[in-house]
């Protein structure tokens, strides 16, 4: 058998009619190295978000009790499709090909686990197991990074690991959320993360740049120096978009680490929109009186917006931008950070900063006027029996 049989782990569940499910991998010698980790190590940090237990032995035995979920290491599974296959037990994965289907994972009793073992490393169907697609073993809703995609079970080789990678990075996307996220940054910022990969750099390290940045921007902006503090806000924006899909491709997420990158998004917006109005206090001609209110709007909106986005998941138990396609088209313009920054930059490349300010103030009122009226329509659907969901999950 061309394969080394390495012992993943298990995930312990005695209450489970099943009993425990024991892991092992097939270790392919050609199998390349996936954003800088071998398969082997991808597996081991992707089961652990699963519930199994890390283990660093080779299997020299098989169990004798539960099941044993076995996976090809020349095959790139994501969340979703791990995740089925611990649940789905007397199963075979295959994928369609050529010449049939080819099994790449099958989860099967301990007493057929060693001869299923060695027909998937032959190439063959396991006898006895039930047959399934990724698309049958898993979702394809996934709520975390708002978007419908299909689940991703690859294979891999020398040959297809440039492609395999971008499709890594691209099933790490987030589907809903800003024009300029969604439409400028994947090209430079796949980029930038094979650049981080190579240079060693952590997702952490990427976002205390960015935080450096956010400070920076704030100086500049109260300093009046509004060209060279945008200088420094959307290379923020764009390091905001690298390390989270540095985490998500590598598995490196941490929960401090989440914790400092989205405390950092919520924080810092009304900082900028205040630094940017103390910094027209000394603009000439500036209107009197007007700064002081149109401050309050900004930032007073933006503290306002963000409620009104954790009221409509803690009533509905979904987020308001993925409730309806309209909303999700929305979330590509409401009055976050990036849009509003649109609106600041053409204001200051014109010499009008203030008018810009003035843009965000009027666009807030009017986000979150909208959302009010999606709070309202979200109510009137589920007094009349109607259930509150995202229409992702119902998409085809």
């Amino acid at each position: 058998m061309p394969y080394e049989i390495v012992k993943l782990g298990a995930k312990v569940s005695a209450a489970s009619p099943g009993g425990s499910v024991y892991v092992r991998l097939l270790v392919a010698p050609s199998a390349p190295r996936l954003w800088g980790l071998s398969q082997e190590e991808r597996l081991r940090r992707a089961l652990v978000r699963h519930g199994v237990a890390e283990a660093n032995d080779i299997a020299e035995t098989w169990p004798d009790d539960g099941t044993v979920l076995m996976l090809r290491g020349d095959v790139v599974y994501d969340g979703a499709v791990l995740g089925g296959l611990l649940d789905h037990r007397e199963a075979v994965l295959v994928l369609p090909g050529d010449d049939g289907a080819r099994a790449v994972a099958a989860h099967a009793p301990a007493g057929g686990a060693e001869s299923a073992c060695a027909a998937l490393a032959e190439d063959r169907l396991p006898d006895g197991l039930r047959t399934m697609t990724p698309e049958q073993v898993a979702a394809s809703y996934h709520s975390a990074l708002r978007k419908r995609a299909a689940p991703l079970c690859l294979p891999v080789g020398t040959d297809n690991v440039r492609e395999v990678e971008r499709r890594i990075y691209l099933a790490a996307y987030k589907g809903v959320t800003d024009l300029v996220t969604k439409y400028v940054w994947p090209a430079p910022a796949l980029w930038v993360t094979r650049l981080c990969v190579s240079l060693g750099l952590s997702p952490n390290a990427v976002t205390l740049v960015s935080a450096i940045l956010v400070v920076a921007a704030t100086v500049l902006f109260a300093l009046g120096y509004f060209g060279a503090g945008l200088l420094a806000a959307w290379p923020m924006t764009f390091l905001d978009t690298v390390d989270g899909k540095l985490a998500r491709v590598t598995l490196t997420s941490t929960p401090f680490g989440n914790v400092f990158d989205h405390g950092i998004d919520l924080i810092h917006p009304p900082f900028w929109y205040a630094a940017w109005g103390y910094g027209l206090i000394a603009g000439v001609g500036l209107p009197d009186g007007w700064l002081a209110p149109i401050l309050w709007i900004v930032v007073g909106g933006y503290v306002f917006g963000r409620l009104i986005e954790g009221y409509f998941i803690y009533r509905f138990r979904v987020e308001i931008h993925v409730w309806r396609r309209f909303d999700s088209f929305f979330r590509l313009v409401t009055a976050r950070r990036n849009p509003n920054l649109i609106l600041l930059t053409a204001a200051a490349a014109v010499g009008r900063p203030f008018e810009g300010l003035v843009a965000v103030a009027a666009w807030t009122v009017v986000s979150n006027l909208l959302h009010l009226v999606r709070i309202a329509q979200a109510e009137a659907a589920r007094s009349r029996g109607e259930t509150i969901s995202s229409w992702l999950q119902a998409a085809p």
